[in-house]
């Protein structure tokens, strides 16, 4: 089967094409093959305004969604005739960015006559990892780490996710990008913070681990970020030149949270593999500690490819393709689409998205 897979939650555009076998013995032996993908960032756009504005995302959604696919068309060397199912974004999101690349799937699916399933925005993320030349394997436990969402998971199959524990507040790439701002970093902030950190002292400022020795698995970020306030109104006019330091130390400070709670994640449920997804999970920091660590505990850590860390339409295509071949997600010609803005991830049902 060849499905079309279409992002559009925020701030990226994306568009990508996977294909899988139908054959019901293929599941969990050969995952869907990514045939051709293309991206538009809308990061130059929002910067002047440090964050996104959601009106403008949804007008360049709007301008970028179909060149991008017909991009996807031609790279794969297929028809657009060729295409068995259209999958896109659902939820969560922005509103308008994600009706845009809603409409455009289920308008597009109308005039091929194909069907359309739409998609939660962290199971692509979660599942992302599969993309990889070293794929995981079920059950796992799952690291989350996006921007707006920090997450722990028990995942036993396409579908079939429970939560451990979650950010109660600001979630790590909330708090990367928010410190960066304080640091006098432009939007986004979170990669640059880490870039910068990599020259200074990461125990040079004693930042607090909000919840680190919590008995639960829940994360807290706000608490770091208002500790970095302060210390940046107290350096004062020597801010520039703590900079270095102050990244260093403030990502050491999500990195140690984010280490240890998966790892205790991984003893409650006994489970020797772990799945980390999302944009912090390009992190190299985060990469480095956890694979010490899980070293020790005789785990394996899987990741996504650093080209599939952040929003991107391979990824809804790959999500997309696993509910068709798992059986858990069956697509319809029923063309009249709603998309869920606040759609929590323990929400999906098992049988269909």
């Amino acid at each position: 089967m060849l499905i079309l897979g279409i992002e559009s939650s925020c701030d990226e555009t994306g568009v990508a094409m996977v294909e899988f076998s139908p054959n019901s013995g293929e599941y969990g032996k050969a995952w869907p093959k990514l045939l051709a993908q293309a991206l538009h960032s809308q990061i130059a756009l929002h910067t002047p305004y440090g964050g996104v504005v959601p009106e403008l995302a949804s007008r360049d959604h709007i301008q970028r969604v179909v060149p991008l696919t017909n991009t996807v068309v031609e790279k794969s060397k297929r028809g657009l005739s060729e295409i068995d199912a259209i999958v896109f974004t659902k939820g969560p999101g922005l509103a308008g960015a994600l009706l845009v690349g809603a409409g455009v799937a289920c308008a597009l699916g109308a005039s091929l006559d194909i069907p359309v399933l739409g998609i939660h925005h962290l199971e692509g993320h979660l599942l992302s990892p599969f993309l990889s030349s070293d794929p995981p394997s079920f059950p796992f436990v799952a690291l989350l780490v996006s921007g707006g969402h920090t997450q722990l998971m028990s995942v036993k199959g396409v579908g079939e996710y429970e939560i451990l524990g979650e950010s109660i507040d600001d979630a790590a790439g909330e708090a990367f990008d928010k410190s960066a701002k304080l640091l006098g970093i432009d939007y986004p902030g979170g990669k640059e913070l880490s870039e910068l950190a990599v020259h200074g002292n990461p125990t040079a400022y004693a930042f607090p681990r909000p919840l680190l020795h919590s008995k639960d698995l829940n994360f807290s970020f706000a608490g770091l970020k208002t500790a970095v306030l302060t210390q940046c109104m107290k350096l004062g006019d020597k801010l520039i030149s703590e900079r270095a330091h102050l990244a260093a130390s403030t990502q050491a400070a999500i990195v140690e949270v984010l280490v240890k709670k998966s790892l205790k994640a991984l003893a409650q449920t006994g489970l020797k593999s772990l799945v980390v997804a999302g944009g912090v999970g390009a992190n190299s920091a985060l990469r480095a500690s956890l694979n010490v660590e899980c070293k020790k505990m005789n785990v394996r850590v899987h990741y996504p490819e650093i080209e599939f860390c952040t929003d991107n339409g391979a990824m809804i295509a790959m999500a997309g393709a696993m509910r068709i071949q798992a059986k858990r997600g069956v697509p319809t010609k029923d063309y009249s689409f709603e998309v869920s803005p606040r759609w929590p991830l323990d929400q999906i049902n098992s049988d269909n998205s």
